[in-house]
């Protein structure tokens, strides 16, 4: 392992960094997602960013119902996510499908698709929560 690697998976260890799919939603998560973010919450002291790719990831937040056509293209999201990655499901429609569920055109949990390891109920979810969500994924 080269040295540049080694500073990166160091930096990686001690900062939870996150990027979000979105799988068909109403935006309402996103919206607060992106809030959360914001100067107001300040997340940038439990070492939070938002990252554009899944390669410089640890954690997967998925919104919205994933659909037939998404469940591919989000599985291949996060094959492409270096261990040790975790995923959240936020949102009603995010952890159960909300009100799309039963709808041919949507997998029934998104745990057939990607193993889920925290659900952030609401819709959309507060940004407190989202935060602690993020938080539990750490230990």
């Amino acid at each position: 392992m080269t040295l540049s690697q080694r500073l990166v998976n160091w930096a990686r260890a001690k900062s939870p960094w996150i990027t979000i799919f979105n799988s068909g939603a109403c935006n309402a998560c996103d919206i607060e997602a992106i809030a959360t973010l914001t100067p107001r919450f300040d997340v940038e002291r439990f070492g939070i960013l938002a990252k554009g790719s899944p390669r410089h990831a640890d954690i997967l937040v998925i919104t919205g119902p994933v659909t037939r056509k998404q469940a591919k293209r989000l599985r291949n999201v996060y094959e492409q996510m270096p261990e040790p990655k975790y995923v959240i499901a936020m949102g009603a429609c995010g952890a159960t499908g909300g009100v799309f569920r039963g709808l041919y055109h949507v997998v029934d949990s998104v745990d057939e698709v990607v193993p889920v390891d925290v659900y952030i109920a609401g819709c959309p979810p507060r940004p407190d929560e989202i935060i602690d969500g993020v938080v539990k994924c750490l230990g």
